[in-house]
């Protein structure tokens, strides 16, 4: 079989995108796995599919490059919609059905594309952690000196041994600063330091709003593969509404590969 593929990365954070609407592929963990792998296929982050929707633009599937189908991805969601609008299948503010809901996105540029995230009414804030889900589950430690963690050790034992009856949970490190979060992430189903993380951004932001008793509702952040902003609406101590992801976008290259 020729599949046909297109290459994308947000701020670091890669992907395969596939275009779905056919169905004409099936994703079977061992080939998404495949189609992941940086030696032996195209090599990601993750793999995504446009499949048809009965009322929005498309519907948006994420796999980790793990095999497995997993929730949501903030930088894939920024992602696929750039494609989307290469195929036609959307304008300037498209629609999509992402696995934790509905999602709305906005061009700020050709390059720079805003994400509406999930509302988060629940989290968990212990005192040394935060958890919170923004369509994926994330465990957030602030940190004195993040070049001083070993993210892929820390990380590991972190993510297989919190929210474990649900299948772990991604981690993210974050140094504190009045101006620019600076951020690391261990992602489960990737089970290594991605560059970016989108859900991850949202969540640490949300967590070093609370933390902090900010009265800001704007929060930049410096991942190892790029800059990210999120912004909110704080309507209770918990409740974080209007929820918008931004950040850079680029297609690497299209090509097709024989599996």
């Amino acid at each position: 079989m020729e599949l046909l593929f297109a290459k994308y990365h947000g701020a670091g954070n890669d992907f395969i995108i596939i275009d779905n609407r056919l169905a004409d592929f099936m994703p079977a963990a061992d080939k998404v796995k495949h189609l992941c792998n940086r030696r032996l296929g195209i090599g990601a982050d993750g793999l995504m599919l446009i499949e048809n929707h009965e009322s929005l633009d498309f519907r948006m599937r994420y796999f980790n490059s793990d095999g497995h189908e997993s929730t949501m991805c903030g930088n894939g969601g920024r992602c696929i919609v750039h494609f989307a609008k290469q195929l036609g299948l959307t304008n300037d503010t498209p629609k999509f059905m992402g696995i934790d809901g509905e999602h709305e996105a906005h061009f700020i540029t050709d390059s720079i594309i805003k994400l509406k995230m999930k509302d988060v009414s629940t989290f968990i804030a212990a005192n040394d952690y935060y958890f919170i889900d923004t369509g994926s589950p994330h465990y957030i430690s602030f940190v004195e000196d993040i070049t001083q963690v070993n993210v892929n050790e820390e990380g590991k034992n972190i993510r297989t041994s919190f929210n474990a009856e649900n299948g772990g949970t991604n981690v993210n490190f974050v140094q504190l600063s009045n101006e620019t979060l600076l951020i690391r992430t261990f992602e489960r189903g990737v089970e290594e330091e991605t560059l970016a993380c989108g859900t991850g951004a949202v969540a640490s932001a949300i967590a070093a709003h609370h933390f902090l008793e900010s009265e800001e509702s704007e929060v930049e952040l410096q991942a190892l593969g790029g800059k990210l902003t999120v912004s909110f609406d704080k309507l209770a101590e918990f409740n974080y509404v209007n929820i918008w992801l931004t950040g850079p976008v680029e297609q690497v290259f299209k090509g097709r590969i024989t599996l």
